[in-house]
Formats: C-alpha cells, structure tokens, sequence
C-alpha cells in the first residue's frame, strides 16, 4: 500500500500552473487536508493498474530562446503536467527504481537519473579508461554521438515490451500501459489555447518517471557491442575505444557503428550525424585514408568537445576548460563588485557561493589536478574575489580573508572534493566500473599502513593527474581519525576542520 507523507514535498515549491489551474505551493497548503483520499485514489490506481485520466493531459507553453521571434523553432516548448500526477508518478518510480537496481537491470555504465551516480563519475570513468589505454601507447578514440529528439521519439509498444522483458508484469505492466494511453497535451500562448491533440510517442516531458523510462529503453544498446565501451548519461552517448593498432582502430569502430547504427534505426532513434563528434586523444598525428563514418557520412574529428558540461581537449591539458571557466567567473566578479556598494560581506560571500563556486568545484576532482600554471587563472581570479568580497584593496594578501570568509582556497577545493572521492571507494560507494580502478585497502587495525590503497604506476603526466593516481597519493597521507569516519557527511566536516587548523597555524 502507497503512503503519502509530507516529506515528499520538501522540494522548492513551483508557481507554475497544470491545465487545471493547480500550483504545487497550492498542494503544499492543503496537503494535512486531502492526503487521506488522495492516498485512497494512488492506492486504487496501482491496485485497478488503471492511471486516471485527468492526469493525462499537458499544458505546453513555448519559451523565446533567441533570434526571429517568429520562427517557431526558435522555441523551448515546456510541458507543464497536473500536480497530482506527479505525486502518483513518484510513488511509482521509488519502487521501479529499487526494483531495477535489485535485479541490476540497468547497465552499470549508464549514469543518468540514477541514485548515487554523477556526471563527475561519468567523465571520471572516461577518462581513466583513455589514460589506461595512452599508458599503454595505444591509440584511443571517443565517438560523441548526439540523438535528436530522444526523449521525444521513444516507441510506447516497444518500451512496454521491454519493460515486460525486464520484470514489469501484471498489474505494473497495466499501469504503466495505461500510463502511456489516452495521453494529451494543448498549447497555452499568453491568452490564447490551442486544440488538444493526442501524444502518440515519446516519454511525458517534465514527468517523474520519464528518465526512469528512458534509461530502460536505451538500455539493451550496451549488447550491441562486446568491445566498444559505453558510457552514457541518460541519452548523451559516449564511446571510447583503444587498439594498437589505427587500421584496425577504425575499422572496429565503423563495423560497430554499423550496428549501432541499425540498432537506433529498430528502436525508432534518430542520429544526428551533423553534431556526432570523433577525438582522437593523445599526440594521434597518425594519418590515414580511412576515417570513421555512419551512412558513408564521415564524423568530423574535433580537437575539444563539451563532455557532460566539461571541455575536454585530445591532450587532456584541461586548458580549453580553464579557460572556459576563467570567462564565466569574471563575468561574475564583475557583478559582485558592482554590488559591493550596497551588500555587506555576508551578502557578498553568499554571491560568491552562488555565482562563482559552482564554477570552481563542478567536476574539479576530474580537472582541477593538473599542472599548477594551467590552473594558476582560476587561483588569482578567486583572490580577486576574496579581496571584493572583504572590500580591500587589490594588493592585500588573502590568507587572513580565507580564514574569515571559511572558505577553501583552490588548490584545497581540489583536494577536498578528490578525497571524497577516495572515501567513497574505501567504502565501496562508488560504481562498480568506478571502483575497480581503487585496489582494496588493506584494513587490519594493527598494521601500520591501514585504509591505504596500492599506489598504480603511472608512466605519463595524464596519468599521474588522474584520480586513481594522485587521488591515491593523497588519501594515504590523511590520518587514521579523517579515513574512519562512519559517514562521508562526517568525513566532509573532519577535513574542512584540518584545513581550517593547517590555515590558523600558517598565518600565526
């Protein structure tokens, strides 16, 4: 039996309206007084495998992106679905989702809208798995392929057979074919509505349930192939290969494509070639006749590419992605310091938080160890805004404003978040693709050498830099105290408390 408590809804409450004329902040308000029929109504729908009607329908509303204002593509259309739906959907998807990681139903190398897993582990992966193969002089390619549309595309009789293939039988099986049926959606532009019309494919945009679907859908695309690795993140699609040879290197790649290829074609998937990208990493200047093509349409070959919201570059010198962000974070200092005029250094910090860190610590245990000039950037433009935000003088030393400011300075930030990492695979926390590349530590208290992990051999610069390497390094220098910590949120306070202590003594 479904239960609905009030901790469901401590999500930031949205005033958007559903086709009914129903907010969330509205549900909110009302919730102590209708969770007993609505518990009665969620409960009678699994039961019945019935989903009901009046939750079927969307309201659209297109969103002006840029450009001709009179182009409809130039449009985001966003789906706005009843609340109450929602809540039903949600109940659902808790316990497909136990269901599937229980049965391990969903391949280990997709990362998207799974519990526990990130994108930083996602481009970790991938990187490691490259660096392996220039350790071992390989030649090594990753395939970016982009898919129009797919969320949007997804076949409803297709998805309900494999989701009967993976165990969703019975009266799930019925809701969810319920689900999928009779759905409807109109347009709603300032005053004026369109028709409604019927939605005969696709996963509802803005459901609960929609990446859940998706995942199972795109699952069976990692049999395709038994020697490409997949690494996916939802619909983003990565493949990487290694081989010694860059004959044979292409040749694998384009027969594999071919069944990809035909594969998206059985499941009503559209590739889009035009935006499908090929790097080849490492000092590859090897050149060839053949190329890496779909269709006979050659994959233009790219020297950096945005991978899951990280520039990366074929040398892995993390210099595109530097950049990228020594750009973004200046824009921001340019409105702190605007704004210094009228906020005090509390206000300020928080602007800091929200406009420049996110910037500094997205994925930095990935990109952040690297050499200390290609970082050097992003260290003088954080003192700039340590010295903005305590409203001093350009020349002032820092060191004292990081201390009362408790904020961690760069090189810290990166070693802070790459020894969570690291917690995380003493632990076993950390996917199985992820945790393979850590050794178990060796765990008996009376050995001097407790919770350290074997320190692989790196042969390279990119693979010193990577986690599994300097990660290593680092977490065999942290204390007994800091590496038995019960919980990883315990962890986090032990090792902001040591930076704070090593900050206090190197000012005294």
């Amino acid at each position: 039996m479904a239960r609905i408590y009030p901790s469901i809804f401590i999500n930031k409450s949205k005033s958007s309206t559903d086709c009914h004329g129903i907010s969330m902040t509205l549900i909110k308000k009302v919730i102590l007084n209708i969770v007993k029929p609505l518990t009665y109504i969620c409960n009678l729908s699994f039961q019945t495998g019935c989903f009901p009607r009046k939750m079927k329908i969307a309201k659209v509303i297109p969103l002006f992106k840029n450009d001709n204002k009179h182009a409809f593509t130039n449009y985001r259309p966003i789906s706005l679905l009843p609340q109450f739906s929602k809540i039903l959907e949600k109940l659902f998807n808790s316990r497909l989702e136990k269901f599937l990681e229980k049965h391990h139903a969903i391949n280990d190398g997709q990362y998207g809208f799974r519990s526990k897993r990130t994108t930083s582990m996602a481009i970790n992966e991938a990187i490691e798995e490259v660096t392996n193969a220039l350790e071992q002089k390989k030649y090594a390619v990753g395939i970016f392929i982009n898919l129009k549309k797919a969320f949007d595309t997804i076949n409803h009789s297709i998805l309900l057979k494999k989701m009967e293939r993976y165990g969703i039988r019975g009266l799930a099986g019925y809701w969810l074919k319920s689900y999928f049926t009779g759905r409807s959606q109109f347009v709603k532009m300032g005053q004026y509505l369109s028709d409604t019309l019927g939605i005969v494919c696709g996963v509802p945009q803005g459901s609960v349930l929609g990446p859940k679907l998706f995942n199972v859908y795109i699952n069976d695309m990692f049999n395709t192939s038994k020697v490409l690795k997949f690494i996916l993140f939802a619909d983003d699609t990565n493949i990487f290969y290694s081989s010694d040879d860059y004959n044979e290197l292409v040749n694998t790649v384009n027969r594999e494509l071919k069944i990809i290829k035909k594969w998206m074609d059985t499941n009503k998937l559209s590739l889009n070639i035009n935006k499908t990208k090929v790097m080849m990493f490492g000092n590859c200047n090897k050149m060839s006749e053949q190329k890496i093509s779909i269709d006979g349409i050659q994959i233009e070959i790219v020297s950096e590419i945005k991978f899951l919201g990280v520039i990366i570059d074929s040398k892995l010198s993390w210099k595109p992605h530097v950049r990228y962000i020594k750009t973004k974070i200046s824009k921001s200092l340019s409105i702190i310091n605007k704004a210094k005029l009228y906020l005090d250094e509390n206000a300020l910090r928080t602007l800091y938080c929200t406009l420049v860190l996110p910037y500094l610590t997205f994925c930095v245990e990935v990109w952040g160890n690297t050499y200390q000039n290609t970082i050097n950037p992003l260290i003088i433009l954080q003192k700039r805004a340590l010295r903005i935000i305590h409203k001093v003088g350009f020349l002032e030393h820092t060191h004292n404003l990081f201390m009362q400011s408790k904020l961690l300075k760069f090189d810290d930030l990166v070693k802070y978040n790459t020894s969570i990492v690291l917690y995380k695979a003493f632990n076993k926390l950390l996917p199985p693709n992820l945790q393979r590349f850590f050794k178990t530590p060796v765990r008996a208290h009376n050995l001097r050498g407790f919770g350290h992990f074997s320190l692989p051999r790196a042969q390279t610069t990119r693979k010193y830099y990577c986690v599994s390497v300097c990660g290593v390094k680092l977490w065999n220098k942290l204390d007994l105290q800091q590496k038995q910590c019960q919980t990883i949120h315990q962890f986090k306070l032990l090792y902001k408390h040591w930076v704070w202590l090593k900050y206090r003594d190197e000012g005294i």
